[in-house]
């Protein structure tokens, strides 16, 4: 579909239909309409390869060059204060309501349009107008060379003053940089850039700058969690960097391809892979029911352990629901599963609702029964399953919860992640050969 330059749902006004419009504006605007309509009509099928290439390229340096000139009027609106003939408190409000940009954009790039009319940034705005920097990359130039204080304290105590000089190397710096990496790397460019144009002054900033991105993080950290209702938990929060980190290595190590077959690793009714996003939630669950509750501190005397409560039936057969402290329902087949290889005590109840038995909390495998476990197994024991001891649980024949079963080496046996679900599923009976491998049988 093309879009005119006269088309109104699309933001364009008709040159000419301005009583104030110079016959020179419109026909510029007449002209830039005609181009992207003549672009907008090109039969891509019909393009080679290197056309296509071509006309993305060319598409994307447009998407500069028209940016710059947006700023560079949108700047000069801002100076006449054409907002003041709606009462708009800003001009990016008034220009936001006239184009159905959001406000936050509007005044992003004012702000930026003005940046750019200053003498120490022009030569970043005349590569945005030439096409040959994007958007986003002369946002992050100009907000680096900004950050750029006007005095540094060196590790030595001594105070340095930084001139213009040193900060136009650093625009340039950062300009050729830019002429091969996005904004992300030159976002990490900018943060050091001193360390190129004076040395002698970056590794002080540097550090000053890292103590206070430091406090702040840990000063502004957050989580927040809500229930849908419909069985997720939805949460936002923001971590100081080195937990990110840390938290980003534990789930990737969980959600290691290694440790998963095909089966998990694919969507059951797409036959697609799942995506990284996906197979990272999947890792942060199996990393919270897994985390050894007794290193947690004591509530009212208690660790930080769940407690779910469920009938005696629904415990033996799997069938039914069972409910967390909080009140929200499960059902018994996860409750048993959870009971087994996770940070959870089963309150099982009688017929009439009254408590017959808690589960203990000590259920884990010690570390030297896991290393038994492994010696013996050599890796998942379902039987064709070729998972590494590694990337196993250990699972407990005798179930923990509903039989008493100790945790001991003779009534453990590895299972990998997606073998131990089968294991607790009841739509599935187990059985054990002689050479101490399980099959899994779907119940009729």
């Amino acid at each position: 579909m093309s879009i005119s330059a006269s088309d109104p749902q699309h933001g364009w006004r008709a040159p000419g239909t301005d009583p104030v419009a110079s016959p020179h504006v419109a026909g510029v605007l007449a002209r830039v309409g005609e181009a992207l309509d003549e672009l907008g009509a090109l039969s891509l099928g019909a393009l080679s390869d290197p056309d296509v290439t071509r006309v993305l390229e060319a598409a994307t340096s447009v998407v500069g060059r028209v940016t710059a000139q947006a700023c560079r009027v949108g700047v000069e609106a801002d100076r006449r204060r054409l907002g003041d003939e709606i009462g708009a408190r800003h001009t990016h409000q008034w220009w936001a309501r006239r184009t159905r940009l959001t406000r936050g954009e509007a005044a992003r790039l004012v702000r930026l349009g003005k940046s750019l009319e200053e003498d120490l940034h022009a030569p970043v705005g005349a590569a945005l107008a030439a096409g040959s920097l994007r958007v986003d990359q002369a946002q992050v130039i100009v907000a680096a060379v900004e950050a750029i204080p006007d005095e540094v304290e060196t590790l030595d105590g001594q105070v340095r003053h930084i001139d213009g000089d040193i900060r136009a190397q650093a625009r340039d710096h950062l300009l050729e940089v830019a002429a091969d990496h996005d904004a992300k790397v030159l976002r990490r460019v900018g943060k050091r850039i001193l360390d190129v144009v004076a040395p002698e002054v970056g590794e002080a900033l540097e550090q000053q700058l890292l103590e206070r991105e430091a406090q702040s993080a840990a000063a502004t950290a957050f989580l927040k969690l809500h229930d849908d209702g419909h069985g997720k938990t939805w949460g936002r929060f923001a971590l100081p960097a080195h937990q990110g980190a840390a938290l980003r290595l534990a789930l990737h190590a969980i959600a290691n391809p290694a440790r998963h077959d095909h089966d998990d690793l694919k969507d059951s009714k797409t036959g697609e892979w799942r995506p990284t996003p996906q197979r990272l939630g999947q890792a942060f669950g199996e990393f919270i029911e897994r985390y050894p509750t007794d290193q947690l501190p004591q509530t009212a005397g208690v660790n930080a352990t769940v407690v779910i409560t469920l009938d005696l039936k629904a415990l033996h057969t799997g069938l039914g629901v069972a409910t967390l402290g909080n009140g929200d329902r499960i059902s018994a087949s996860t409750a048993r599963r959870l009971a087994c290889e996770a940070g959870i005590i089963p309150l099982v109840l009688g017929g009439k609702s009254m408590p017959l038995d808690v589960g203990r909390s000590k259920r884990f495998h010690t570390r030297y029964q896991r290393i038994a476990l492994t010696v013996r197994d050599k890796g998942c024991t379902a039987e064709g399953c070729d998972m590494p001891p590694d990337a196993c649980h250990a699972h407990h024949d005798l179930e923990w919860s509903a039989d008493q079963g100790p945790t001991n080496v003779d009534t453990g046996r590895l299972l990998c992640p997606h073998h131990h679900r089968r294991a607790h599923d009841p739509r599935y009976e187990t059985r054990t050969g002689p050479d101490n491998k399980v099959s899994f049988h779907r119940r009729t």
